[in-house]
């Protein structure tokens, strides 16, 4: 089976946790002449849930994800589950957003021109002039949206439109520092990524990694989770930790912090572009 005779869809399912599911979703997969090509379920014993990720393909005709929506909907119904079909040809959309750092932004530009994350950058949003040439050199469109406390309204209004006009999925904060509104939060919600160092709740504000040079920390590492309307304690998706030492000055600290974000951070998107993380209330289930 070659790529140009394959084409690939992923289900994921969360429902109760009984008897059968598997069995009633291959069932349906096989009626279509799919192919599992990987499967993966977890019983969560704390919840009662069961939740289940399928990938599965056809070689020759490619799958009609309407008509297996269709056709999976009553084994979903019957389960009183929670579920979605994706065709993986569709990369998912992705706004990015950036201040002045741009460790986090470089990263994903990079992962998605040489094809290392299944996504689509349509537009590069920024409250600072700082990346404009960056954007340009890879050809995307980028926005200068100033903020300050007057013009926030209009500044997520203006948001609001490009997120429209460029039919985007999924936002990334890559180190864009400004809170976004409790309304934009629940309208995006489980849409948009956001990455900063896991040395919060201590060392907020500037110059966090000098703070913890002068504490003397002995991890440092990085976060990147879902954000909610409750500032850094949307539900996590991926951490990444490194021990240090005395030896290494703040910059030498922040340096290794970024290299942590940036990792920590294209996992979570690439995870969350390949519909492999399940967001349930606080918490995800990831299937890696």
């Amino acid at each position: 089976m070659t790529p140009e005779t394959q084409r690939d869809v992923v289900l994921t399912l969360s429902c109760p946790d009984r008897k059968g599911i598997v069995h009633a979703v291959a069932g349906a997969m096989l009626e279509h002449d799919l192919t599992i090509t990987d499967s993966q379920q977890f019983a969560d014993p704390s919840s009662g849930e069961f939740h289940l990720r399928v990938e599965a393909t056809r070689e020759g005709a490619p799958v009609d994800v309407e008509t297996l929506r269709a056709a999976l909907a009553p084994v979903a119904e019957a389960f009183t589950g929670q579920w979605e079909v994706r065709d993986r040809a569709e990369p998912l959309r992705l706004l990015v957003m950036v201040s002045r750092m741009g460790h986090c932004l470089n990263d994903l530009l990079y992962r998605s021109r040489t094809g290392q994350l299944p996504v689509v950058i349509p537009a590069i949003v920024s409250n600072h002039e700082d990346f404009r040439g960056l954007a340009e050199w890879h050809d995307i469109p980028f926005h200068h949206i100033p903020v300050t406390a007057d013009t926030k309204p209009r500044a997520e209004s203006g948001l609001r439109d490009l997120l429209d006009e460029h039919a985007v999925d999924t936002i990334a904060l890559a180190r864009y520092m400004q809170v976004l509104s409790p309304d934009l939060c629940r309208d995006y919600s489980g849409r948009i990524i956001n990455i900063h160092h896991s040395l919060l709740p201590s060392f907020k504000g500037a110059k966090p990694y000098t703070q913890a040079h002068d504490r003397g920390v002995k991890v440092i590492g990085a976060t990147a989770h879902y954000v909610t309307a409750d500032l850094d304690e949307g539900p996590i998706i991926e951490q990444d930790f490194r021990r240090v030492d005395h030896r290494l000055t703040p910059s030498q600290l922040a340096q290794q912090g970024q290299e942590l974000e940036a990792a920590a951070f294209s996992r979570a998107i690439r995870w969350h572009a390949e519909h492999r993380v399940v967001l349930r209330g606080g918490r995800t289930i990831v299937f890696t």
